[in-house]
């Protein structure tokens, strides 16, 4: 039996014609829920058409067709006068809604009809579409009178559709499961670590619990992760396996892992093989046919940049749902390729999306639908309007989500729920054509503008945080974000980046100013003699544990893993962990021996003293690379503090090799960075703490023998982050190590973790700054390190 939800199923069926993705006002989720209710709340009170004391609101709905399980939610139903809501909330003009959406709604408001005929034994019944207003608060009612056998009629050629594509998808995930039983790991056996890090990450999967799952580098983490949540896949029935990462590195070795995983090929040399060491045996021959999917961003997949996503520009958004299931089949079919890519990432997907004609960007985002393990982004999952926990909330998915290289999650949580208006965006906005064409808009926005200079008016210095978010100033962004939706929604065929760049800043900021509470405060920066209006207003996320929490308790099991974890308080606090989530910490392969680890306590990086730090870090770089001339990475606070010991290094000793990390390197400028750091090369890279190369690179054997670190990596003391040093004390007492010294030792430890990568390496790490003598920070080291000083 093939279990399908009913939005699932019509979607599928019923959708057609153009991808048309016009910039128009779209109620948020929590503005869907709540209209929703509203909805519900006047039936159920006996007010609106078809309302009555017997109104039921939110009914569980089941069928079947042949071997196919439908089942859903219907929105409401009125039993004394016979009739089922379906309700959809909307902004904006309802007779602009495109006939394709129309067709939708019906689709699943006659499936949703038929299931309830079905259940409750009715031979007729009238089905509504209520489409409700959240501006207005108004709703527009259709009603269709139906008999339960046109209604069971429809449901079947629904089912009939998609029949073909639930047995093929049967078939795969029997296939898949059986395989997934019998999979063996891809090296033969496991490295030193990697099986206590894959016995917790079952363990947890089997129990759905949640993992903070500390190991080092070097062991192999994401396949040690990412098997045994495969092997227990079929026993936990998980429709799929989300691995999260921060950066595009990341997602490439999980790429690779995972096409290690899926081909199961033998390993001629295993101490040769990505991951491998000596002790490993020849995995078997084999193929799992696991469908892998590489999720990537929008503007690095977009066939026509600066095309608008319909049908009317693009030629890969007209007729998209016509030629979509096409692409589809011939994207997830076994043969694609000649059989020998099995991973569905971003080559792979469109050579599939531009043979049939369609948006490859789209169409990896329908085969999130079907695909086994998706890869992407930590956004697809926690940010606030995620496509793939909304599809795992839709569909009532069964998910296992793993968090790669976690200690980033904190930052970039705080700044998926960070909203910030700046002042250049409104500046651009009322300036835009639109604004000079439109008197309603630039009312709106110079109203705006009024209320911004005001509140920098009343300000008396630079920096300010507010308890509650301005009332005036937010006042006049409500009516902005009023009248703006109003035009876009009479003009979606209108581009204006402009003023639409402001329109979601202002709804990003209204949205999170709605929950705001102690997680997040409102500050107020203004540069010194700025003049009023130039300030920028932040609504600043600190803890993102209220946001990421839901997300967490709504995966069957998850898994947050990293070299740097430590304190796991600190982690569990700042991301919202559930109660009795499990802990792992898995003991180091390297022994002290490998890594000398020697603290410089007669030099002080801190900014007063930066300065007379500069010629003894120098002498002391030159001297080890003396001692032992290899490849070196050396890491500073900032570019300026890296440019001042470059300088002092160039004048002492020009005759060592040396390059810079240098602003704002883009990918070609890392890649060549990353060149010089052969296997007999010499000289020494100077990189930022906290960039491109603090982690995610790999450089094992003699590439890299060395480290030095000229930084607590303690992030700067300044009004705000002074202000969440407070707030982290009043939270959690302990707003120093929060705020200041955790952050900076997870840098440091990260950026030193580049030297020893497997059992056979040595090195030395040199930790520049008398504070890393003291206890409090070396607790926070790694332990097996034996530091010297």
């Amino acid at each position: 039996m093939y279990t399908v939800a009913v939005r699932e199923l019509c979607e599928f069926t019923a959708k057609q014609g153009d991808l048309d993705l016009r910039f128009t006002p779209a109620p948020t989720a929590l503005e869907g829920i709540a209209g929703h209710a509203t909805v519900a709340q006047r039936r159920m009170a006996g007010r609106g058409a078809g309302a009555g004391p017997g109104y039921e609101s939110e009914v569980a709905l089941e069928g079947h067709y042949r071997h196919l399980h439908v089942r859903g939610r219907a929105d409401g139903f009125d039993a004394a006068a016979g009739r089922l809501d379906e309700v959809k909330t909307f902004k904006g003009r309802l007779d602009r809604q495109p006939d394709s959406h129309r067709a939708l709604h019906w689709a699943q408001a006659r499936v949703y009809g038929w299931l309830l005929c079905q259940a409750r034994q009715l031979a007729r019944i009238d089905v509504a579409l209520v489409y409700f207003d959240i501006g207005s608060q108004q709703e527009t009612v259709l009603v269709e009178p139906c008999t339960a056998d046109a209604l069971r009629a429809h449901f079947e050629a629904q089912c009939e559709r998609f029949l073909g594509w639930a047995e093929q998808e049967a078939a795969h995930r029997a296939t898949r499961d059986a395989a997934l039983r019998a999979a063996v790991f891809p090296f033969g056996g496991f490295r030193t670590g990697q099986r206590p890090l894959a016995e917790a990450v079952y363990r947890s999967a089997t129990a759905g619990r949640c993992l903070l799952a500390q190991a080092p580098t070097g062991i192999g983490k994401t396949v040690g992760t990412l098997f045994p949540l495969l092997k227990a896949a079929p026993g936990e029935r998980l429709d799929k396996v989300f691995f999260l990462t921060a950066k595009t590195s990341g997602r490439q070795v999980a790429l690779d892992a995972l096409a290690r995983i899926a081909a199961a090929q033998p390993v001629a040399d295993p101490a040769a093989a990505p991951g491998g060491d000596g002790a490993q045996a020849p995995a078997p021959a084999g193929r799992l046919p696991l469908r892998v999917l590489e999720m990537i961003a929008r503007d690095k997949a977009c066939e026509h940049p600066g095309q608008a996503c319909h049908g009317e520009s693009c030629p890969l958004a007209r007729g998209f749902y016509d030629r979509l299931p096409d692409a589809r089949a011939a994207a997830l079919s076994p043969t694609a390729g000649g059989g020998d890519r099995p991973l569905l990432d971003q080559a792979h997907v469109r050579d599939a999306a531009l043979a049939h004609g369609v948006c490859p960007y789209y169409l990896g985002q329908e085969l999130a639908r079907w695909a086994d393990v998706v890869v992407g982004d930590y956004h697809y999952y926690f940010d606030a309007g995620a496509l793939l926990h909304g599809l795992a909330q839709a569909n009532q998915w069964r998910v296992a989500v793993l968090v790669d290289e976690a200690h980033n999650l904190v930052e970039r949580g705080r700044r998926m729920y960070t909203a910030e208006l700046l002042p250049d965006s409104l500046y651009q906005a009322r300036h835009s054509d639109t604004a000079a064409r439109v008197p309603a808009v630039k009312k709106a926005l110079d109203k705006v503008r009024r209320a911004w200079v005001a509140l920098d008016k009343a300000q008396p210095g630079a920096y300010a945080v507010h308890e509650a978010f301005p009332a005036a100033l937010l006042a006049a962004l409500q009516q902005c974000g009023s009248a703006l939706a109003d035009h876009f929604a009479e003009h979606p065929e209108q581009m204006d980046p402009a003023l639409q760049a402001f329109y979601l800043e202002l709804l990003h900021t209204q949205r999170l100013a709605e929950c705001l509470d102690t997680h997040s405060m409102v500050d107020v920066a203004r540069a010194p003699g700025g003049a009023p209006g130039s300030s920028v207003v932040c609504l600043r996320n600190v803890v993102p544990a209220p946001f990421l929490a839901p997300r967490f308790a709504a995966a069957h099991t998850s898994t947050l893993f990293s070299a740097t974890l430590q304190p796991a308080r600190y982690y569990a606090d700042l991301l919202g962990l559930p109660t009795g989530h499990a802990g792992v910490d898995v003991a180091s392969p390297f022994q002290a021996a490998q890594l000398r680890v020697a603290v410089a306590r007669h030099i002080s990086t801190r900014y007063p003293d930066r300065s007379a730090s500069l010629v003894p870090i120098a002498d002391l770089m030159a001297q080890q690379f003396a001692d032992r001339p290899g490849n070196y990475l050396a890491f500073f606070s900032s570019y300026e503090y890296l440019q001042q010991v470059a300088e002092a290094f160039a004048r002492r000793h020009s005759q060592v090799p040396h390059w810079l990390q240098s602003r704002r390197m883009q990918e070609a400028g890392q890649r060549e960075f990353l060149a010089r750091f052969t296997e007999g090369g010499e000289g020494i890279g100077f990189a930022v703490l906290g960039g491109a190369f603090s982690e995610g690179i790999d450089l094992p054997g003699r590439r890299l023998i060395g480290a030095f670190l000229s930084t607590l990596g303690l992030p700067q003391m300044n009004p705000v982050n002074e202000q969440i040093r407070q707030r982290m004390h009043a939270l959690f007492g302990a707003g120093y190590d929060y705020t200041y010294l955790y952050p900076g030792l997870q840098k440091v430890v990260q950026a030193a973790g580049r030297v020893i990568r497997s059992p056979s390496d040595e090195g030395v790490v040199h930790l520049i700054d008398d504070r890393f003598a003291r206890a409090e920070v070396q607790r926070l080291l790694p332990a097996w390190w034996a530091v010297e000083g």
